[in-house]
């Protein structure tokens, strides 16, 4: 009741602050001006182009429409003075009309027919390639437009991060921005449970056919989350503001894949459909692995190592559908629904071997096992969002209340089988469902042409369950275990407060500075009757979040921006469950609910320029982290054999300074070439008590490195080659793998560029790709090597189908709460256990 009162006190202080900072002053007459819209060459209306109203040798719009069906506009509310029009559309030069003349006296002014000339080559049929770079630099993010890159086709969206400025994927497709798994991840601005639960999963189901864009978000203002110390990142799927009815139909078939793409979209008078539904299905994959281990503390001197393999099919699937509707020019209504259902199965195969190089303590030196997994896991669920947008008569004055509803399911079913029975056979069954509810108001005004104010409050109400049942074998059976199951409960909410303000001052120069307060509750119930400790737990604290940008347009080319950002990772429930996590019995895991966030705050200062056609993007920043949480694992004794038991704690500080350097350049019209390098360091000083586990004693360097050129020829025929190099990534007891990768890709635009076929290619020249990783405590040291398939050869395919009318869509608006994930899997209180390793 208590974050209920802050919302409705929220929305009264927005709606105060609007009275206050109401705009005065001037003439109280106010017109209007109007006109027709007429094409020179067809003589026909010109529906829908944007018409907007600008002071006379101003460059801010002071308000703009949309033409009608009919070729009509009306700008209502213009105060008297001196104005110029400026008419766009695609396919057609600006045209604009100077002076335009309102008085006291004579107050409307109708303009009457307008005869607009396309330009030399007017677009016709549909198939338009947006205008936009391929890369575009905003003051508060980098955008990524995904529909301009041509090797995106036929992948999904893990694939298309690895060429984002700042982003790099791993080997199990986790995300990182700087070289900073702690992101937060957006779908069109807005929360999903399903990346909640599985990210990397999830990011999977996603076809790139589907992304219009991916925004890059390092330094996020107060009206964002305080969820994520790396960042934010927006996936933007696509949604035609095309009138009439319109679709398309694109896929691709390759030995790694096989995905599929349908859109349709309607769009009538003030009433607009989108649907869209993909999926993919990958072929049998196959890895193989080499691990050691090394145990040698008090008399134990042993070493295991373990030889195997892993097949692997992977299915997925993603639709949507979203509906709004504009009541009038000041109320406009929005839903999306969007359901998301895949899995993959497994079937590993090890043997192991274990060597006592203490002959005197155990005489039965050298045996051998062999162990065989089969694993089920799914994931499924939707999120559906509504949001109510209020327009007030003063331009960009508007009021948005959102919520939403994401349901997620996770099933991780396993069956471990040994022999000879060195370790006793299991079956574990871990279901998992989380609810997450979001109430959301957000405000702005645009006080005058110097300052703008944004205010919003925001209600996440959060509620998991994972039930995870063990069961032992019986002959030829398995039996219910209720000893060694358990029961999951968690909740957590969030209240949170927000103000921004935009300052545009004189000589260029721009501020956004603002403010945030988060106050977050946590309750947990583990229950399990077979271990004794089990007690309930809460927690609750608060947060204050400021964010500062300072930027500095030194020409019309080049801009300077200095940013300053705090941001914290909160522990997900998986980090806090202290239920003993045994479903692998050499490799156990404890949660720690006394955990607090990580808090990180960062400096980023960032040189962007226009050189003709070529874009350079330079920023170096410092980012400072407190109460990392680190995974430290110490040796165990399991009856007669050794294992490891990992628990999670706030065990250091850490310093990094990076350098990140985009480039985009044409050398001739044709060629373009993209080169992205992020360098940063990692330099982490444990807390005292933690020490005795630290072994990364000096400061690392890490980095990530894309590389591209593209040729586009006149004829409709793109052809690009690029490559991916990822240095390891370190962490308080070892490193994980390297990680690189090289493709190509061709495609010809054909039937008057309503459709296009092309080829893709990864790997070319390693059918499997070999990743190291190390690990090392007290007591013990562990070294691993797996191989994945990686070589892959597809033809990908796109047709697109309507009529050229298009409309200005209305811009979304929104954030998400990601928390500090572990596998980025549900899991239960028992964890993923053996059938969800080494998946990719």
């Amino acid at each position: 009741m208590k974050r209920f009162y802050i919302l409705i006190a929220i929305i009264c202080s927005v709606i105060t602050a609007k009275a206050q900072f109401g705009v005065g002053g001037g003439s109280a007459t106010v017109g209007k001006i109007s006109g027709t819209l007429i094409d020179s060459v067809t003589k026909k209306p010109l529906d829908y182009a944007s018409v907007g109203l600008y002071h006379s040798g101003g460059k801010s719009p002071v308000t703009g429409v949309i033409s009608d069906e009919k070729g009509n506009f009306k700008l209502n509310d213009v105060h008297p003075g001196s104005y110029k029009l400026a008419i766009t559309f695609i396919g057609y030069p600006t045209k604009i009309i100077d002076p335009i003349v309102t008085t006291a006296v004579k107050p409307d002014n109708n303009l009457g027919i307008i005869i607009v000339a396309p330009g030399a080559k007017t677009l016709k049929e549909v198939t338009v390639t947006g205008q936009a770079n391929l890369v575009e630099n905003h003051i508060d993010k980098i955008v990524y437009n995904v529909e301009k890159d041509l090797t995106a086709a036929g992948g999904n969206a893990t694939d298309v991060l690895q060429k984002v400025p700042m982003v790099s994927v791993d080997l199990n497709g986790n995300v990182a921005i700087r070289g900073d798994q702690n992101v937060k991840v957006l779908i069109n601005g807005k929360p999903s449970g399903a990346t909640a639960a599985s990210l990397s999963d999830v990011l999977k189901t996603i076809p790139a056919d589907q992304i219009k864009s991916i925004e890059v978000i390092t330094s996020p203002s107060a009206k964002y989350d305080a969820e994520g110390s790396a960042g934010i990142l927006n996936i933007i799927t696509k949604q035609s503001n095309i009138s009439g009815i319109s679709g398309s139909i694109s896929g691709g078939f390759g030995t790694r894949q096989n995905n599929g793409n349908f859109n349709l979209n309607y769009n009538k008078n003030r009433f607009s459909l989108s649907i869209n539904a993909g999926g993919n299905l990958t072929w049998p994959q196959t890895s193989v692995s080499d691990f050691n281990q090394n145990f040698n503390y008090g008399s134990t001197d042993v070493s295991q190592s373990s030889m195997g393999t892993n097949l692997v099919k992977r299915y997925a699937s993603i639709s949507s559908a979203t509906a709004s509707y504009s009541f009038n020019a000041y109320n406009d209504i929005s839903s999306t629904f969007r359901y998301t259902k895949g899995g993959f199965n497994t079937d590993a195969n090890t043997t192991t071997t274990k060597t006592n190089n203490n002959f005197l303590t155990n005489p039965d030196s050298t045996y051998q096992y062999t162990g065989n997994t089969l694993g089920h896991n799914s994931f499924g669920g939707f999120d559906w969002t509504m949001d109510y947008t209020h327009k007030f008569k003063k331009e960009g004055n508007n009021i948005v209340l959102s919520g939403e509803w994401s349901h997620s399911d996770i099933v991780t079913d396993f069956t471990d089988y040994f022999t000879p029975e060195k370790l006793t056979n299991q079956q574990e069954n871990i279901n998992g469902t989380n609810d997450e509810y979001t109430l959301q108001a957000d405000y702005t005004l645009p006080v005058n042409k110097t300052l703008k104010v944004e205010a919003g409050g925001k209600e996440i109400i959060r509620r998991l369950s994972a039930n995870s049942q063990q069961f032992d074998p019986s002959g030829n059976t398995f039996i219910f275990d209720p000893l060694n199951s358990s029961i999951y409960n968690y909740s957590q909410d969030v209240t949170a407060a927000y103000t921004v303000l935009t300052f545009t001052l004189p000589k260029s120069w721009s501020i956004l500075a603002g403010g945030r307060f988060e106050n977050t509750d946590i309750h947990g119930v583990p229950t399990s009757p077979g271990e004794i400790g089990l007690t309930p737990f809460s927690t609750d604290y608060q947060i204050y979040i400021p964010s500062l940008t300072v930027q500095k347009q030194l020409s019309a080319t080049q801009t300077l921006k200095l940013s300053y950002s705090k941001r914290i990772t909160r522990p997900s429930y998986t980090f806090l469950n202290p239920y003993v996590n045994k479903t692998n019995i050499l490799a156990q895991s404890e949660g720690n609910p006394a955990l607090s966030p990580e808090v990180s705050q960062t400096i980023d200062l960032n040189y962007n320029t226009f050189i003709k056609s070529s874009l350079v993007n330079v920023s170096i920043y410092y980012r400072h982290i407190t109460g990392v949480i680190e995974s430290i694992a110490q040796p165990i004794a399991v009856d007669s054999l050794n294992g490891t038991l990992t628990q999670f704690h706030n065990a250091d500080v850490n310093n990094s300074f990076g350098f990140n350097f985009f480039t985009s350049v044409n050398p001739i019209k044709i060629l373009t070439l993209r080169t992205n390098v992020n360098v940063y360091t990692y330099n982490p000083t444990p807390y005292t008590e933690y020490a005795y586990y630290f072994t990364n004693t000096q400061t690392k360097i890490s980095y990530n490195i894309f590389l591209s050129a593209s040729v586009n020829f006149n004829s409709g025929l793109i052809a690009e080659l690029f490559a991916v190099e990822n240095s390891p990534r370190y962490t308080l007891q070892g490193s994980s793998f390297s990680f690189s990768l090289l493709g190509l890709g061709v495609r010809k635009q054909i039937m008057k560029k309503k459709a296009s076929i092309g080829l893709n290619t990864l790997e070319p020249f390693n059918k499997y790709k070999y990743f190291d990783s190390n690990f090392s405590s007290p007591g013990f040291t562990q070294s691993s090597r797996f191989g994945f398939p990686f070589r892959s050869v597809g033809i990908t395919f796109s047709y697109s189908f309507g009529k050229l009318k298009f409309t200005n869509p209305t811009q979304k608006k929104g954030d998400v709460d990601e928390e500090k994930q572990g596998d980025q899997g549900v899991g239960g209180a028992g964890g993923t256990g053996g059938g969800g390793g080494n998946n990719r």
